[in-house]
């Protein structure tokens, strides 16, 4: 390890395949650095697991393969290492570091549109739990059948941010923010026929949505809408609106 001309600590290449891991993150942003394991070989998600559970408690590999979570578990043998297969995370809980305590300011609703949104959905619930978040989930509560959506109104209402995750058309995150007055982060996804463009529909109805209070991540990106969530959810920043 070494600090780079900022002083914050950097892992260096040497010995990790050529990642330079930012050993700061946990300290700034409250939740260590994530790994995208899209593009990674098994050996390079398993050598950067491995250094980053010596410096952090909980370490997430995203949009991971099974060959890539059993080289982790070979290569993290000492810590608990699981495979979030739906969601395509593996979870390091590190054996040297201590767990932090976390204190969960409100609640974040994940709400998808259809079961084939799951996967992505499941990629923003289970990263906003690992990053301290009191997470419900409402799965299959498309607009197809509004009233699936309707019936959890008062749920809804209890939420301080709400993901809304949705492919097709993408109309769902208008209807929630329609019945609430918290944040929306809507996600679209790839689901859909032809003219879905593999998820670029659902992305245009979200930025033209009429519904005020949404934010639009890319699409198929549960990871950074439960980032943005958990950090709309922050206990200082209520303190600071309340």
């Amino acid at each position: 390890m070494k600090t780079n001309e900022h002083t914050l600590p950097v892992a260096d290449s040497s010995g990790i395949v050529d990642a330079r891991l930012d050993l700061d993150r946990e300290r700034r942003c409250g939740f260590a650095e994530v790994i995208f394991a899209q593009g990674k070989t098994p050996d390079q998600v398993g050598r950067i697991a491995a250094e980053l559970a010596q410096h952090a408690h909980t370490v997430l590999a995203t949009r991971a393969t099974h060959e890539q979570y059993e080289t982790v578990e070979r290569t993290c043998f000492n810590h608990e290492v699981i495979h979030h297969e739906v969601a395509r995370i593996i979870e390091v809980s590190s054996s040297v570091v201590p767990k932090p305590i976390l204190s969960p300011a409100g609640l974040i609703i994940v709400a998808s549109g259809g079961t084939a949104d799951f996967p992505i959905a499941e990629e923003a619930a289970i990263t906003a739990e690992r990053m301290g978040a009191h997470v419900e989930r409402l799965y299959d509560v498309g607009v197809a059948g509004v009233h699936r959506a309707l019936e959890h109104k008062d749920l809804l209402q209890k939420a301080r941010v709400i993901i809304a995750v949705a492919g097709m058309e993408g109309a769902l995150p208008t209807l929630i923010a329609g019945l609430v007055d918290v944040p929306v982060i809507a996600v679209p996804t790839n689901v859909g026929y032809g003219a879905n463009f593999d998820g670029l529909a659902p992305l245009l109805t979200m930025l033209n949505s009429c519904a005020g209070g949404i934010g639009v991540v890319n699409i198929d990106n549960g990871f950074g809408a439960a980032q943005l969530a958990t950090r709309i959810n922050q206990p200082r920043w209520l303190d600071t609106v309340q």
